[in-house]
């Protein structure tokens, strides 16, 4: 854990200086992005199909969001995997203000007497009939040039909506810095052009698979999403950065999983 640690500190410091200048000319950028951006926890729970979907998603909705709400850690994704391996699967999103927020987040819970008697159901099932299979959580620091979760208008109306979760690996740690650099070289306005609306992007700080980065965006239909996709990867200008020699020197990318999901009733994304 140390040396994950030590790796993850040092990705997050090489990519904030690859991106400081460029993050003030980029959307939600500015020259105080890293005071305020976001750090996020990404959890995804391994389910079984049967009481453990209903029991999850009730303990989210009546015992978890709330409670994170109080603590000021808000709005909250809630999601099911629709398209993506190992299903049934739940994802939850949670932003925080800071690192310490989330450190001492499970401290913090154990001390709300209202979510712990909300929480029962969940936190006290038994061996022979437990609420999940595992829970799989990831750190994530805001990208300097979107520093702040930015829900669809279509989650407000609880209007139908899907979410497209999309994780890069990188065989080194010089080609993830030059990833997360193109981001903040372009490839944000190529987004807005698109038509795109980004949730988050964030840079994994803890977690499996490093070095990595993760990235959602909302959209109203599948047929939506591959329309704006036709349009993303048809621009001139994406050709233009992915084919310059910083960015195509090497496979600065070598893995793409690709989620898509929908909301749960609880969910505040």
């Amino acid at each position: 854990m140390e040396r994950r640690q030590f790796l993850a500190a040092s990705l997050a410091a090489s990519a904030l200086a690859a991106t400081r200048n460029a993050a003030a000319q980029t959307p939600g950028g500015s020259a105080s992005a890293t005071h305020t951006r976001e750090y996020y926890q990404l959890r995804r729970y391994s389910l079984q199909s049967g009481p453990q979907l209903k029991l999850t998603e009730s303990y989210f909705g009546d015992a978890l969001i709330p409670a994170l709400n109080r603590i000021g850690m808000n709005p909250i994704g809630a999601f099911k995997i629709d398209i993506g391996p190992q299903t049934p699967a739940y994802y939850l999103l949670i932003p925080g203000s800071s690192l310490e927020v989330h450190a001492e987040l499970e401290l913090r819970l154990a001390q709300d007497a209202a979510f712990m008697k909300a929480a029962e159901p969940f936190w006290n099932a038994t061996a022979a009939a437990p609420a999940f299979k595992r829970v799989e959580s990831t750190l994530l620091a805001a990208f300097e040039g979107w520093p702040k979760l930015t829900p669809p208008p279509s989650s407000a109306a609880k209007a139908k909506r899907i979410f497209q979760l999309r994780i890069y690996e990188s065989p080194s740690c010089q080609d993830h810095v030059r990833k997360v650099e193109m981001f903040h070289s372009g490839e944000f306005e190529l987004f807005k052009n698109a038509g795109f609306h980004p949730v988050f992007f964030g840079d994994a700080l803890i977690g499996p698979i490093l070095p990595n980065l993760h990235y959602m965006l909302a959209f109203s239909s599948m047929a939506e999403l591959e329309a704006q996709w036709d349009v993303f990867r048809n621009d001139p200008a994406w050709k233009k950065l992915s084919g310059s020699p910083r960015y195509s020197f090497d496979n600065i990318v070598d893995n793409i999983t690709n989620l898509i999901l929908s909301p749960l009733a609880c969910s505040q994304i």
